[in-house]
């Protein structure tokens, strides 16, 4: 169970700017806002590790870049549309990043890297694979509702498709990974 907060903390550390845009967002409807806030929490948690002398990964760079730029061009822009088609893009580009091998180590557990690295590999792509459907989904939500609704969907599909992977990843890795264990403790 420790394994499995540590996870769920380093996850939600990478969504805050994301979570606190949508929860900001939901609940005033202010766009400027909820944009001006995820990006001050973007680069607040960079700064914080940096000072701290602490590694940043390529994914939280890129998510800090992501927000940064497609934040100022909402400001710009003032465009419901562009602002509802943006996240096609991130999500794109976030995919992208993903398909690289191994990048989910950062988020396993020592254990999990012994027993099960190749199921983390594997779940890295299948994470990358749900960007690239929600990047689809996205285009279809944004051309298909008002921005309330897309805005009302997309945090549930957003959040839910996330939580919905990581609980089965963490299901299918931890049985695999305890009946690893007890195979090469039997050997």
């Amino acid at each position: 169970m420790k394994d499995l907060f540590q996870a769920s903390k380093v996850l939600l550390l990478d969504l805050a700017s994301t979570l606190l845009f949508l929860g900001v967002y939901v609940a005033t409807g202010n766009l400027f806002l909820a944009v001006g806030l995820g990006m001050a929490l973007g680069l607040a948690q960079i700064g914080w590790q940096l000072f701290h002398k602490e590694p940043v990964e390529a994914l939280q760079w890129l998510s800090l870049l992501i927000i940064l730029a497609s934040g100022s061009a909402t400001f710009l822009t003032d465009d419901p549309l562009f602002v509802m088609l943006k996240p096609t893009v991130i999500y794109v580009i976030v995919g992208l990043v993903m398909l690289k091998r191994g990048w989910m180590n950062r988020y396993l557990p020592p254990i999990a890297r012994a027993t099960v690295p190749d199921l983390g590999i594997t779940f890295g792509y299948v994470w990358a694979g749900l960007m690239f459907f929600s990047a689809i989904l996205n285009i279809v939500l944004a051309l298909a509702l008002d921005v309330t609704s897309w805005a009302a969907v997309k945090s549930v599909w957003a959040i839910g498709s996330k939580v919905g992977l990581f609980g089965i990843q963490y299901a299918i890795m931890k049985s695999t990974g305890i009946r690893r264990a007890r195979a090469m403790m039997a050997s």
